[in-house]
């Protein structure tokens, strides 16, 4: 029988300093398509030094450059990562032998993904599982959601693997400040709220990011990074609901 062909889909802009590693671990994929949104470090030039097609697309948002990414590849099974993540070796054999065993009714695969903050892999806190799908047959998956919060959809049976892939996620504590403002800019920017309650509101609900995240899903285990994440992650639910509610000051 003959082995289906793996495409991956990528979209990048300034990821220099990482997405070798990503590109090192797909050696099992037979096209490799990255959507550069432009970079000025030279992403571009290392992604063509290991062979992937490299395609430029102004940035649209990360539903749409996700989708733009897949729709540009060109075989049967698409794999969608990001610049920091990787494919360990268990999984691409894992990969390989779902696509190989997979029946017509198959439109997905998900997968776990295992995250590394602060020196330290992070298996509680509702980072891990984390289990997202990532490859889709093609024609049989599209990227939806509400940016920034994107999610590949399958259209049919969707096989679990049970190997996870890596994700790089912040480069410091610095970089996710800079995420955490980025993404809440985002949010905002899809609508205002007038009622000052919102803000209150939004303390009430960081308190429960911060009990949820360090507490009911035992982040207190990862240690210091459990407590950074769980404390980075109610303030981002703060931001949210304050710049929304900032926004109704630009509208009046």
């Amino acid at each position: 029988m003959e082995k289906p062909k793996i495409s991956v889909a990528i979209i990048a802009r300034d990821e220099a300093d990482r997405i070798g590693g990503l590109l090192r671990s797909l050696g099992f994929a037979d096209e490799i398509v990255v959507v550069d949104s432009g970079s000025t470090d030279g992403t571009q030039a290392i992604c063509e030094s290991f062979g992937a097609r490299v395609v430029f697309n102004p940035w649209p948002g990360y539903v749409e450059q996700k989708q733009f990414a897949l729709d540009a590849t060109s075989h049967e099974w698409i794999l969608s990562l990001d610049a920091d993540e990787e494919v360990p070796d268990a999984l691409a054999a894992e990969i390989l032998r779902s696509i190989q065993q997979a029946g017509p009714n198959v439109a997905g695969i998900s997968m776990p993904r295992l995250s590394r903050y602060l020196g330290r892999w992070i298996r509680h806190g509702g980072w891990y599982p984390d289990r997202k799908v990532r490859l889709v047959r093609r024609g049989r998956g599209r990227w939806q959601g509400v940016n920034p919060h994107d999610k590949l959809v399958a259209d049919g049976d969707v096989i679990q693997l049970s190997q996870p892939f890596l994700h790089y996620v912040y480069r410091s504590i610095s970089d996710q400040v800079v995420t955490m403002n980025r993404f809440s800019e985002i949010y905002a920017q899809q609508g205002a709220s007038r009622r000052g309650w919102f803000v209150v509101a939004g303390v009430f609900h960081a308190i429960g990011k911060f009990l949820e995240c360090y507490v009911w899903k035992f982040g207190f285990l990862d240690g210091i990074p459990g407590l950074i994440i769980a404390m980075n992650s109610a303030g981002y639910v703060f931001l949210k609901h304050a710049k929304r509610w900032e926004r109704r000051l630009t509208e009046v």
